[in-house]
């Protein structure tokens, strides 16, 4: 834990010499330096009292979630202008070494040629660029809901299925939430759609149940289509990232949890499957628990949800974490036909133009973590996520209300 803080410390001290040298490079009043010093202490103060107090058994709170967005708010910018004035300092080295060994200016020959005010004008050009994408992710960014329409084509659909609409929400976390208006605007575009079928893929809370007090009533509105609305839970809905008194107590908090879906309207899978019936013809609709890859939670148990199934079944999968896809569905011979799966939030942050460019950090830890995916007849769709969680924004990634249709090839 002390080397890890004592790292912290020392990127962000580097980050805050060069952003002072650019500052001072550009206003040499002392005034203005010293105020600039001043704000910037600050704010440093303040985002390392409250991550350093904070308190497991509280969770993130509206004190920690400002100081994660005032933390890329004022530190992405920064880290750009150190970045840019590092690589002329490397310059700078090179050439005063070159200068002063070859006396090319004679005896004035400097081992350290001082700083361009023209590369530090350049340098805090480029680093307002991610400051007002990070302040537009958390005034308007994580409000900015999108409606994402995908057809996906099937060989083996049941033809009285043939055109279903699939809507899927992901990632509400609710204990984020902070303006009743815009999150009803992302409730009234949800009940604009039309689908035959709402799934829910987990996480409706950061960690505790009493986030949703203020958010059952809204939830609720939305409308009861065809086949129902079904949800199973996220690592988050376990209560797993709390500290608490004693395992009574994060058992409870858990069956509060579950028992706040009947209240919206879902019936929550718990390793189970239910048949949707159309006419002579049904699907299967699996939800298992939250499996995760590595140090997530593997509650998830797919046998279990699929004792009853067959491998001709048509079967959609309802599964919190994509890496599940991975490891245990796609070559499963129980034919998995279509998984839902959100957990990355595409890491609310990246760039998506469709046709030309998909980045985000979320690919450097998760191989699926955004969009329709497939292996032979087999897909997966991740959705970006509802909500958002640790930085209280999006830039890029927007939150997401998934509209998937499903449709039989034959007739495509």
């Amino acid at each position: 834990m002390r080397m890890r803080w004592l790292v912290f410390f020392g990127v962000i001290l580097l980050i805050e010499w060069y952003a002072f040298q650019a500052f001072k490079t550009l206003f040499d009043n002392r005034w203005l330096q010293r105020g600039y010093l001043l704000v910037s202490v600050l704010i440093l103060v303040f985002i390392i009292v409250t991550f350093y107090n904070f308190d497991r058994s509280i969770g993130q709170n509206r004190q920690f979630l400002t100081a994660s967005g005032l933390l890329l708010l004022v530190y992405l910018p920064k880290a750009v202008i150190a970045v840019f004035l590092m690589g002329e300092d490397i310059l700078r080295v090179f050439t005063g070494i070159f200068n002063f060994c070859s006396g090319s200016a004679g005896a004035d020959a400097q081992l350290l040629p001082t700083r361009r005010k023209f590369l530090s004008t350049i340098a805090l050009g480029a680093a307002s660029i991610p400051f007002i994408s990070v302040l537009y992710g958390i005034v308007q960014g994580r409000f900015n809901y999108k409606v994402i329409k995908q057809t996906v084509y099937f060989d083996d659909l049941p033809e009285e299925f043939d055109g279903m609409k699939i809507m899927q929400l992901s990632d509400i976390h609710s204990g984020s939430f902070d303006h009743r208006e815009k999150i009803q605007h992302g409730i009234d575009l949800i009940n604009d759609q039309d689908f035959d079928l709402l799934v829910f893929t987990g996480d409706l809370v950061n960690n505790f149940a009493y986030e949703m007090d203020d958010w059952i009533e809204m939830f609720s509105e939305i409308k009861n289509p065809k086949f129902g609305k079904y949800s199973v839970l996220g690592n988050h809905d376990y209560g797993d990232y709390s500290t608490w008194n004693s395992e009574k107590e994060r058992n409870l908090n858990f069956q509060k949890i579950k028992a706040i879906f009947p209240k919206i309207g879902f019936k929550l899978l718990l390793n189970e499957s239910v048949s949707l019936k159309n006419e002579h013809s049904e699907i299967k609709l699996v939800g298992i628990e939250n499996w995760g890859a590595g140090r997530f939670q593997k509650y998830g148990d797919l046998k279990k949800a699929s004792d009853s199934l067959q491998p001709t079944d048509f079967k959609v999968l309802l599964s919190h974490d994509p890496s599940h896809w991975e490891v245990q569905v796609r070559e499963n011979a129980m034919n998995y036909q279509l998984t839902l799966s959100g957990h990355t939030h595409g890491m609310q942050f990246g760039i998506e133009i469709p046709g030309w460019i998909k980045w985000s950090p979320a690919e450097y830890v998760y191989k699926y973590w955004a969009g329709l995916y497939h292996t032979a007849n087999r897909y997966l769709y991740v959705n970006r996520g509802f909500g958002f969680h640790a930085y209280p924004g999006r830039v890029g990634i927007w939150p997401e209300i998934t509209l998937l249709e499903l449709k039989k090839k034959s007739n495509s």
